[in-house]
């Protein structure tokens, strides 16, 4: 992506993105243009505030209604969306971001530079508690030059800035909003996206209309969307097969199975970093000792673990959290299930015969029971004793997550291998849940990200995988496919190997597709 000839790649991927829409190609047909869509989602779409959004259906809503600087393309690299370009000084510490004009908000006023500067303070505002503080990268400074140009200014040179401004909690909102009472996006959207709010129910149903101000004109294709909540998958998947529901995003691996091969229904699967991770509390016994986490690692016959957590659907992992799919990706010697020394590490740690935890695991997605039954039986041989704890999502976040010692995480995959480090397992990261903090880890991710030079790069995320790999601060098994289905009347439509990125704006209804609404 950042294949440094620096001002040659920001030149040329802004003009290559701006040629046709995302997601179309020159040879398709023109998109048939009204319509209801339907989507099903699995959980409850409890925030669309979009500093604040933390789950894929909270992604999809706050996407539709709202826009960044720039977004992600499905082959992950970065494209033109409220900026319409983007320049550098030579050793990348600034920034300058040039807008669209004419961008309206919602409710009419104009979207200007001030109301981006205001929207990224308040994203690094602490105060206001959003997952992106920590990853749209090291900002020092952000200054409105005119109207339509942002000048961000960063404490270190940063390569990836212009994908780390398409973070998904780094939508545009209001000035007026973001510099006062950011609490009234609980329940109302003022933003510049492809759909305006029609009406909000969390729990239930959330319809969105298309944008007659929208900045591009030909898009969105279809005129409303409908989000409904489906917590039962089977009820979800039984929608898509009558022909109900179009979209369903996400899809375990079981109701995959079971819808593919059904009339009219189209399956979808790209390879992803998306995982499960085993987190440990890292300043807490006895989980403060690499060796027992270690041993723990050595547990786990990950090939099992992938039939039996993926279905199939998923390759290896092996203790970090950059895959294949990454840019990055070191492919280290692949860790294999040693009962034997798991327990000389443990009888080295003071533990003989093992010892006793509990493993808490939300409900959903279903997946973080069964990879936490699943390590409960592996771990028995080595005489540790896994209590599997299980609760609802909702519990989860309010009582354990970032909060407990040893639990089941589920993260997408994210733009860049620095994302997902800075999002997770720095001293500083957002959502720090294992307090891994080793300084030797932080060092190799802070100059990888200031350093333009590929193969260097390369060099040192190479070692700070090797890092993560020796001292396991999660356990990660195995990475998952992203699953999503779709009826044959939906054009233009595909999953995203983020996961957490939808362009719904692209999407369109052949002629043969029920008329809803």
């Amino acid at each position: 992506m950042f294949d440094i000839s620096r001002r040659t790649f920001l030149s040329s991927v802004a003009a290559a993105a701006l040629v046709a829409p995302l997601g179309l190609h020159a040879e398709t047909i023109e998109p048939v243009k009204g319509g209801t869509l339907n989507i099903a989602v699995d959980q409850a779409v409890s925030v669309i505030n979009p500093l604040q959004v933390r789950v894929n259906p909270e992604y999809l809503v706050a996407e539709m209604l709202y826009s960044a600087l720039t977004k992600l393309r499905r082959d992950m690299s970065v494209a033109p969306d409220l900026a319409e370009s983007w320049t550098a000084n030579d050793d990348l510490t600034e920034w300058t971001f040039k807008l669209r004009s004419g961008i309206v908000f919602h409710d009419g006023t104009p979207c200007t530079s001030e109301d981006v500067v205001a929207t990224f303070q308040a994203i690094l505002n602490a105060d206001n508690a959003s997952p992106g503080r920590k990853n749209v990268g090291p900002i020092d400074t952000i200054e409105a030059v005119d109207d339509l140009s942002v000048l961000f200014r960063l404490s270190t040179a940063y390569a990836d800035f212009p994908v780390a401004v398409a973070y998904t909690n780094a939508k545009i909102i209001p000035a007026a909003i973001a510099g006062g009472d950011i609490n009234v996006l609980a329940s109302k959207a003022v933003g510049t996206g492809p759909f305006t709010l029609v009406s909000y129910e969390p729990d239930r149903e959330i319809v969105v209309a298309k944008n007659p101000d929208y900045y591009d004109p030909e898009r969105p294709y279809v005129d409303e969307v409908v989000v409904s909540v489906y917590p039962d998958t089977s009820a979800e998947s039984s929608a898509m097969i009558a022909g109900d529901v179009d979209i369903i995003t996400p899809v375990n691996p079981g109701e995959y199975l079971r819808m593919d091969g059904s009339d009219g229904v189209d399956m979808l699967r790209v390879a992803s970093g998306q995982f499960c991770n085993v987190n440990f509390g890292c300043d807490t016994p006895p989980f403060n000792d690499p060796r027992v986490r270690k041993a723990l690692a050595l547990t786990v016959d990950r090939n099992a673990m992938l039939d039996f957590v993926t279905e199939g659907f998923g390759t290896l992992g092996d203790d970090t959290p950059i895959s294949p799919a990454y840019r990055f990706y070191k492919d280290l010697p692949q860790r294999e299930q040693n009962i034997a020394e798991a327990k000389k590490l443990l009888a080295e740690a003071g533990m003989p015969d093992g010892f006793e935890a509990t493993l808490v695991a939300s409900e959903n997605p279903p997946v973080r029971t069964q990879m936490a039954v699943a390590l409960r039986e592996m771990a028995k041989d080595a005489g540790i004793k896994i209590n599997v704890q299980t609760m609802p999502h909702a519990t989860y976040l309010d009582q354990v997550w970032k909060k407990g010692n040893f639990y089941i995480g589920f993260y997408n995959m994210q733009p860049t291998a620095d994302g997902i480090f800075k999002l997770l397992y720095t001293s500083d990261a957002s959502w720090n849940e294992t307090r891994w903090n080793n300084t030797e880890f932080d060092a190799l991710v802070d100059e990888a990200r200031a350093t333009a030079d590929e193969a260097k790069r390369t060099e040192l995320y190479g070692k700070a995988q090797e890092l993560m790999n020796e001292d396991v601060p999660s356990i990660i098994p195995a990475f998952m496919d992203i699953l999503g289905a779709k009826r044959s009347w939906v054009n233009g439509y595909d999953v995203h190997p983020r996961a957490a990125v939808f362009m719904i704006d692209e999407v369109w209804l052949a002629e043969d597709a029920p008329r809803r609404g």
